[in-house]
């Protein structure tokens, strides 16, 4: 590629750079031959473990949240009627059984025995408010609530059975109903305590519970001494430290401070693997990261001007020299683990020449600067950011760059249309189905789509909710994706291979795929 050794050269200067700001230059050739004596620093801290995660989701109720960091404490504190196991198969949860009385309604047989972590039992009362909340007022002013409007009601028919009505067939619900804002909450608890109180203090019924939250520092979690499945959790305690930077959560690896590190980047992968007592952990995910663009403001209010940005790109290149393979390309905004991706649209092609008559199309004159607002926790994207600056500059455009914190950006910036021309989003689409991803991204008014708004789109989108046949809802995806495709709401770079580093005390250890960490069988040695 003619642009090659001038990218290559670009991103050695931005790594060089950013390694001198996080104190990753000549100290980490120090403290890797410190950690080679043979001990295992972490060995002393007995039966817990210390996770390192990038960012607070500042609230832990549940109906308030699609934060992925969220999902990785509170799987371990939450539990809902069905479950995802990690090899992403759906198993039965808190609901022993279910059955389909017809379309429309669905009869849930409840786990008799167990307890949430205050003393409260789990019953058929609990579940009916928990859907209650989700659907009412306070559920409403949350993103959960639109992945549950198909459910009319819930109906207790006795203490450990419940009627779910459906409003019209959901093909997906079983999986919503392992996602995050179908999760089983105390009644007694969440009424009688505040709403700030149940943010920093929730109560569940999942194999830990929460005994101490310091925002924007750790939470500590304790075993579950009355947990229902029998034998479980094998840990006695563990900690999750918010380590916002990258080379924080590694130097804290590699001293044994903490266990496992999230978000390993992929300029860290050779010296974890280098470590005697740590290794590198890898798992191919659902999420796919995309540049997404605000429809609102100019030049991108116009379909030639995000089409030229796709050609721009050179998504290839990313993938390998700043990613080093660990990404695949993609042509949605989807992953291929999720049912509704369209296998026979190809990525938008590296085409310059064709980026600059777009942009010619649009009017867009040459010079004109645009806004990018990443996430300033993820450096990995911090380089993608400078090589995507290079790349506009080869057509004409200028590149402004503001890094923000990921869940400002997520919670405040992009649903306020306050996240620039365009903005970095990473979207795993949870129940594995288009539906999740095409709803919240595309349909107009959603949290997530401050600007996109498109008439097909919404009778699309319509459509495949009003059947359960997967033969007739597969047909309108690839309708929908193709459509999409050419509208161009964003760039997608690419789909995620997710970096754990891991102590090698630790046993039964297993990456999850969607973020969502089980630690319940985890053992130390």
């Amino acid at each position: 590629m003619k642009n090659k050794n001038l990218i290559v050269s670009l991103l050695l200067v931005v790594m060089l750079v950013l390694a001198a700001c996080s104190g990753e230059g000549s100290d980490k050739k120090e403290g890797t031959s410190k950690e080679n004596d043979g001990k295992n620093p972490a060995e002393s801290r007995g039966n817990e473990v210390v996770v390192g995660i990038s960012s607070d989701p500042q609230s832990w109720d549940p109906i308030d949240t699609f934060l992925l960091d969220w999902s990785t404490v509170a799987t371990s504190v939450f539990e809902g009627l069905v479950e995802r196991n990690l090899d992403l198969e759906l198993q039965p949860g808190l609901a022993e059984s279910w059955e389909y009385l017809d379309d429309n309604t669905i009869e849930f047989k409840l786990r008799q025995g167990v307890e949430f972590h205050n003393g409260e039992p789990f019953n058929a009362e609990a579940v009916k408010f928990t859907f209650d909340r989700l659907l009412g007022e306070e559920g409403r002013k949350g993103p959960q609530y639109s992945n549950y409007t198909s459910i009319e009601s819930v109906e207790v028919k006795d203490d450990y059975t419940i009627i779910m009505t459906l409003n019209a067939p959901d093909p997906v619900l079983l999986t919503k109903l392992a996602g995050y804002g179908a999760v089983i909450v105390p009644p007694g608890y969440v009424t009688e305590v505040s709403d700030d109180d149940f943010n920093n203090k929730p109560v569940g019924t999942g194999p830990f519970k929460m005994t101490g939250y310091k925002r924007d520092q750790e939470v500590v979690l304790e075993k579950n001494e009355n947990y229902w499945k029998e034998g479980l959790p094998k840990l006695d305690k563990v900690t999750f430290k918010v380590i916002p930077e990258a080379s924080t959560r590694l130097a804290e690896l590699q001293t044994g401070k903490i266990d496992i590190m999230k978000r390993v980047e992929v300029s860290q992968t050779k010296t974890i693997k280098d470590s005697n007592f740590l290794k590198l952990e890898e798992i191919g995910t659902p999420t796919v990261y995309a540049i997404r663009f605000d429809e609102a403001k100019a030049p991108f209010d116009k379909k030639e001007a995000r089409q030229a940005i796709n050609y721009a790109i050179n998504k290839e290149e990313i993938i390998e020299e700043i990613l080093s393979g660990y990404g695949k390309q993609i042509s949605t905004f989807q992953s291929e683990l999720s049912f509704g991706n369209n296998p026979d649209l190809k990525p938008y092609p590296y085409d310059p020449e064709k980026a600059k008559a777009l942009l010619k199309e649009a009017g867009v004159a040459e010079g004109t600067e645009v806004e990018i607002y990443i996430p300033g926790n993820d450096g990995n994207f911090k380089e993608i950011a400078q090589a995507v600056a290079f790349y506009l500059e080869e057509v004409g455009l200028k590149l402004k760059i503001n890094s923000v914190d990921n869940t400002t950006l997520l919670s405040d910036l992009i649903p306020n249309g306050d996240a620039g021309n365009m903005y970095r989003q990473g979207w795993g689409g949870w129940t594995l189905d288009y539906d999740n991803t095409a709803y919240l991204m595309y349909h107009e008014g959603e949290q997530w789509n401050p600007s996109f708004k498109d008439d097909k789109v919404e009778e699309l989108l319509a459509a495949q909710r009003a059947t359960v046949d997967q033969d007739e809802r597969h047909a309108i995806f690839m309708e929908l994706t193709t459509l999409l495709y050419d509208l161009a709401p964003e760039v997608n770079l690419y789909q995620a291979v997710d970096l754990y580093g891991v102590n090698q005390r630790l046993e039964n250890f297993q990456p999850p795929h969607e973020d969502r960490m089980r630690l319940e069988e985890v053992t130390v040695k």
